[in-house]
């Protein structure tokens, strides 16, 4: 049964994010808030952990998981990046956006897509996310907590420790989320393209 971690929306407790890090380093998946909902999310070195993930929400390979990073520098090591993409991804991080961009030989293939050879990745905008990756000291697999054949996330860690305590190893509690996925735009063409509107604001980024 999952161990459920209360932390504080604006300070969170950096003690109770290690000991959910390290669950996490053990092999388990955790739930944790982000700034456009609960995510599921796993450790990138973890061998069965992408098989988890794409099984608890009943997907297949061809689904792009996304890759949590810290900051722009951390993205350039897992992505390609190219002048262009650079200056966009300035701009629209950190924020409720996931990048399609052609993965670096340092994403494992069984994360990236199977045929593209992309991963999709982002900076979260959201303080206790980004205090989680930086206790687990790696950048983390993620996938939307969306339940399997319903079609809006989960925004509540009461709710989602009920419902999936048996397949997690914690939960973090950081309060409600937005009930938003993230905007998802492909920068692997000539231009962006938007592939789904979500919680990213895109006249923010020139796109609307």
């Amino acid at each position: 049964m999952a161990q459920l971690f209360v932390v504080h929306p604006e300070n969170p407790q950096s003690r109770l994010l290690t000991q959910a890090g390290q669950l996490l380093a053990e092999g388990g998946l955790v739930a944790i808030p982000t700034d456009s909902s609960y995510a599921v999310v796993a450790r990138l070195d973890d061998k069965s952990a992408a098989e988890a993930l794409r099984r608890l929400r009943g997907l297949d390979e061809r689904h792009h998981l996304t890759l949590l990073c810290r900051d722009l520098a951390e993205i350039s090591h897992f992505a390609r990046v190219d002048n262009r993409q650079y200056r966009f991804l300035k701009l629209a991080t950190p924020g409720a956006y996931t990048f399609i961009l052609e993965a670096t030989k340092e994403v494992p293939r069984r994360v990236s897509h199977p045929s593209r050879k992309t991963i999709g990745i982002r900076v979260p905008d959201h303080r206790i996310a980004l205090a989680f990756i930086e206790a687990a000291g790696t950048p983390l697999m993620s996938t939307t907590l969306i339940p399997e054949g319903e079609d809006q996330p989960l925004n509540d860690a009461q709710e989602i420790f009920q419902r999936y305590g048996h397949a997690l190893a914690a939960v973090v509690d950081g309060g409600p989320c937005s009930l938003s996925s993230t905007t998802v735009i492909d920068l692997t063409g000539q231009s962006p393209e938007v592939l789904r509107r979500g919680q990213g604001d895109l006249a923010a980024v020139g796109l609307d």
